[in-house]
C-alpha cells in the first residue's frame, strides 16, 4: 500500500470514494478510523467481522424515523479523537468515477461536537480497480472469493486530499459537494497520468 499526503493535524472526518471492501482495511492501516457503514454489513460474513474490527459505526437505512438516532450515534463517536471516516457514495463503483454523494449524515458537521477538520481521501487501485470492484449484485463471500483468488500484487493507493473547515461550508450539500469535487479532481489526474501514451501520428 503507498500513502500520498498526510492526515490532516487535530481531529479529523474523512471522506473517501468506495471502490470494495479492501477500503476498510486499507484506510483503517492508514488512519486507525472508525467507520460508518449501513447495517447489513454487520451480517456479511468475513467482511461484516472485519468491518467491526475497526469500531465500525452499523446504521440502519430501513428503520423510519432512525435518522435523529444515526446522527446522535455518529456524535457520540466523534467526541472521541480517533478519526472517523464516512462513504458518502452509500454503496461501491467501480472505481473509475463517483457517484453522487449522500449528505444525510454530514448534518452532524455543522456543527461538529469538537472542533474538526474534513480531509477528502481518494482510494485508487489503479488499473487493478475493475478487477477488484464490488457492483451490481454479487454476493459478498463470492466478491471475497474472487479477490483472494487474484493473481498478482494489488496496488491500492491513499491519497490525502486537501483538507478544509467544514464552517466554511453553507450546509451538509456544500460539505459535500466539496469532498466530492477534490476527489473527482484527483481521480481524473491520476487517471490522465496512468493514460498509455497516444501512437505516433
Amino acid at each position: 500500500m503507498q500513502v500520498e499526503g498526510r492526515p490532516a493535524e487535530g481531529d479529523i472526518f474523512l471522506l473517501a470514494n468506495h471502490v470494495s471492501w479492501i477500503d476498510i482495511l486499507a484506510l483503517g492501516g492508514a488512519t486507525g478510523a472508525a467507520f460508518v457503514s449501513q447495517d447489513g454489513v454487520a451480517r456479511w460474513p468475513v467482511i461484516g467481522w472485519l468491518a467491526a474490527q475497526n469500531n465500525t459505526l452499523f446504521v440502519s437505512r430501513e428503520r423510519r424515523g432512525g435518522l435523529s438516532r444515526q446522527i446522535d450515534a455518529l456524535r457520540a463517536a466523534m467526541l472521541g479523537h480517533q478519526p472517523v471516516a464516512l462513504f458518502p457514495e452509500g454503496t461501491t463503483s467501480d472505481g473509475t468515477d463517483l457517484l453522487p454523494f449522500k449528505p444525510t449524515l454530514l448534518a452532524v458537521l455543522l456543527p461538529p461536537p469538537r472542533p474538526v477538520r474534513i480531509q477528502p481521501i481518494h482510494i485508487d487501485y489503479g488499473p487493478a480497480a475493475p478487477d477488484i470492484a464490488w457492483v451490481g449484485e454479487e454476493p459478498a463471500l463470492h466478491n471475497v472469493m474472487r479477490i483472494l483468488g487474484r493473481k498478482g500484487a494489488l496496488p491500492v493507493t491513499i491519497r490525502f486530499l486537501a483538507p478544509f473547515d467544514p464552517a466554511d461550508c453553507a450546509d451538509r450539500k456544500a460539505i459535500a459537494a466539496l469532498a466530492r469535487n477534490r476527489i473527482a479532481n484527483s481521480i481524473a489526474a491520476h487517471q490522465r497520468s496512468s493514460a498509455p501514451p497516444l501512437p505516433p501520428v
